[in-house]
């Protein structure tokens, strides 16, 4: 991956001098490095208060009521899945629910473990633990708050215009790549 962002460097460096355009290129570079920290920087903001959240919903004993709530879908999908793992996989499908992105991932790695202690064979995934990276992956989002987020921060006049695409998009992914998985999964020993 290095040759490759090397290269393009290489190649934007040598086009922009046979273009007399170095200097435009040059300061370009630095305008989207200024940029980017900006975005990263807002983004953050939005992590923390996110990933803050979970850890009160945690606490709090949320994170029962949310498993009780989607119970039947979790063991739909995660056959033979334990409490513990159970609990984690309702509280990561519930941050990805409300388009908490990256702060979601902490309770997907502890699900995957969770999963990873109960897997007979522990050096292949089981079912259940391809079940949440699809899951994971393929997430329905009902609030998009990161993509809601990056839009603002980078100026957008209506953040919010991408809800009904997003849903549009997450539903059909989300149940395209469950039903891929469930049929795929029943096959597989």
């Amino acid at each position: 991956m290095n040759y490759i962002w090397c290269a393009m460097i290489i190649v934007s460096l040598v086009v922009s001098a046979v273009n007399g355009t170095v200097g435009e290129t040059v300061n370009a570079a630095f305008d989207g490095a200024k940029e980017s920290v900006f975005v990263v920087l807002s983004f953050a903001g939005v992590m923390c208060f996110w990933t803050g959240i979970m850890k009160i919903a945690e606490k709090s004993g949320l994170q029962d009521k949310v498993k009780r709530l989607l119970r039947p879908v979790i063991s739909f999908l995660f056959p033979g899945a334990g409490e513990e793992a159970k609990g984690h996989i309702a509280m990561n499908m519930s941050a990805n629910l409300l388009g908490m992105g990256n702060a979601a991932t902490p309770e997907g790695i502890l699900a995957m473990r969770a999963l990873d202690r109960e897997n007979p064979r522990p050096e292949y995934a089981s079912k259940n633990m391809c079940m949440l990276v699809v899951i994971n992956t393929a997430s329905i989002q009902l609030i998009p708050t990161t993509i809601i987020a990056l839009r603002a921060a980078a100026g957008s006049a209506d953040p919010f215009s991408i809800v009904l695409p997003v849903w549009i998009a997450s539903f059909t992914a989300a149940a395209t790549a469950t039903l891929s998985a469930r049929l795929w999964l029943r096959y597989t020993p």
